[in-house]
């Protein structure tokens, strides 16, 4: 499946931003898709994760209250919308796809991923 992830930009601290991630290629809903992050310097981290139909999630601590992730299977896109950022939250956001166990936290559990949005967050 091809990912191509959208959305992210320049925010103020304590603002809002929309992540989107547009699949093309195989049946979207087969797969539980999950989001990660990645900052200069560091590995890519596990941000959340959504199974195939939507009816369960799985948050990091670290954005777990200030975030949504959420599907339409229909559009073959997901989404992540968060809230309340902070400049912690800057990073290259990538978006994956894996038919693992869910809840899928880890980067080996993926077997498709996008090509990253950067969300940079100003204090």
């Amino acid at each position: 499946v091809q990912l191509q992830a959208s959305g992210g930009g320049l925010v103020q601290a304590g603002g809002s931003l929309r992540l989107s991630c547009a699949a093309s290629g195989r049946t979207f809903s087969n797969y539980h898709m999950g989001w990660f992050r990645q900052a200069p310097g560091k590995e890519r981290e596990f941000v959340a994760v959504i199974a195939r139909s939507g009816g369960r999630t799985s948050f990091s601590d670290s954005v777990k209250g200030r975030s949504t992730i959420s599907r339409d299977n229909a559009k073959n896109t997901l989404y992540l919308q968060m809230d309340s950022l902070k400049p912690e939250d800057t990073a290259v956001y990538y978006c994956a796809a894996g038919l693992g166990g869910f809840p899928l936290i880890v980067t080996r559990d993926y077997d498709f991923w996008g090509q990253g949005t950067q969300v940079t967050v100003s204090s």
